[in-house]
């Protein structure tokens, strides 16, 4: 294997380990900037030595103990310098004595979902838990980051600077929150977690449209959090969301990796096992009295399309409704811009263009590719190519996603205003 193969083997390898690698630093050092610098130091280390030497066997075990004999040598330096034997008399995996054992009713014993408890702690905002949890464990960038907030790169890299020095500053214990403290954490853990599945869904950039390994991770921690939090509904509704927008990964892309979107798709490669998971999610979440949170409606949406064997037969009304509901409930301008998507479905693209023309103003769309390329649809569908055209031409030059601009790209060409069209 030359270099370059090397180098491209051991960046796939981080991407996949890293995460668990950051959280088992953290619960051992109890820090997450230094956890994060020891997991890239031995990164590095592996960079100098693997290129050398070639592979080793089980590159994730060796990043793994790499970085753990970092950590305690760390440890061992603070135990000299503060006189504290008591930090290297136990194994370096139980560091902490505070934290919940496993025969306690409230341990989580998933490294991962435990930091992202951490890290969404109440002494950050709302914003900088998220950012920052998505850094570290999901593995986003921070541009990737800030095309899912509709913010610039700089602010989310402030963001996840302050935010692991506030962690240090408070003093913030890395052990599992009991129950009721879970409970204040929740809605930010499960953003977290949905906007890693996201990004494993359609990637924001790269040569890849989706990041499959992401949001089976993603999944993973949701199915884990249900399991701890039973009687919490939108847990349940977020299951349910994943669950059934995962069973259509198989009939996302072409086998040459080109994106299939949702009326072209296949249905038959649908994955039913994970339909049947969903429903029964989705139909658990609902199953509480109150009004549905926003993942169970976005679960019911989702649950529209499963439940159609054909795109003709979705229940795009139903999917209306729902929007409007989830309008209510989380108003933003995505859900605006999906909802015309909808209206376009029910009720025509003139509709829709109406409701899409009205967000050509908000400035938190003003690089989003989504917009011009829904509005591009429209056009098409409507008969104006030379509009259509110019606007899947914005939609392309705004995309970050290698897959998603040819797309993009092989739509503006088929409404080239000039070209012969045969009715």
């Amino acid at each position: 294997m030359n270099r370059s193969a090397i180098e491209r083997t051991i960046e796939a390898v981080w991407h996949m380990e890293s995460a668990k690698i950051i959280a088992k630093l953290a619960r051992m050092l109890r820090n997450v900037g230094l956890a994060e610098e020891i997991a890239q130091d031995a990164w590095v280390a592996a960079l100098e030595q693997w290129t050398s030497t070639g592979l080793p066997e089980n590159p994730g075990a060796w990043l793994m103990a790499t970085a753990k004999n970092r950590a305690i040598d760390q440890l061992r330096r603070q135990q000299l310098a503060q006189r504290k034997s008591a930090i290297v008399t136990h194994d370096p995996d139980l560091f902490g004595g505070s934290d919940l054992g496993a025969d306690e009713p409230d341990y989580i014993a998933d490294d991962l979902l435990r930091l992202i408890f951490v890290a969404c702690h109440p002494v950050l905002s709302m914003e900088a838990r998220v950012a920052l949890t998505l850094r570290l464990l999901g593995g986003l960038t921070p541009a990737e980051i800030a095309r899912a907030f509709l913010t610039s790169e700089s602010a989310i890299q402030q963001r996840i600077v302050r935010a692991k020095r506030t962690l240090g500053e408070a003093r913030v214990p890395f052990e599992v929150p009991r129950a009721a403290e879970r409970a204040a954490r929740l809605a930010s853990v499960l953003e977290v977690i949905y906007l890693i599945f996201n990004e494993g869904y359609a990637a924001t950039a790269g040569e890849d449209w989706m990041r499959p390994a992401l949001g089976q991770e993603a999944l993973r921690l949701g199915r884990i959090l249900a399991e701890i939090d039973p009687t919490a509904p939108e847990v349940h509704g977020l299951v349910a969301l994943m669950e059934l927008q995962a069973s259509r990964t198989p009939a996302r892309v072409s086998p040459s990796g080109q994106p299939i979107l949702l009326l072209q798709q296949n249905r038959s490669l649908w994955d039913q096992l994970l339909i049947r998971r969903g429903l029964a999610a989705l139909a658990r979440a609902e199953s509480f009295d109150g009004p549905l949170g926003p993942y169970t409606l976005q679960g019911a949406i989702a649950a529209c399309h499963a439940r159609a064997r054909t795109a003709e037969e979705t229940d795009w009304p139903r999917i209306v409704a729902l929007y409007d509901a989830l309008d209510e409930v989380q108003p933003s301008p995505i859900v605006t811009l999906n909802r015309a998507v909808a209206v376009s479905m029910a009720y025509g693209p003139a509709a829709a263009l109406e409701i899409v023309d009205a967000l050509r103003g908000e400035s938190r769309l003003r690089d989003y590719h989504l917009l011009p390329s829904v509005r591009g649809d429209l056009l098409e569908r409507l008969g104006r190519w030379e509009e259509a055209h110019a606007e899947f031409s914005h939609a392309a030059s705004l995309a970050t996603n290698e897959r998603e601009r040819s797309l993009l790209l092989e739509r503006m060409t088929a409404c080239d205003p000039h070209s012969v069209r045969i009715n």
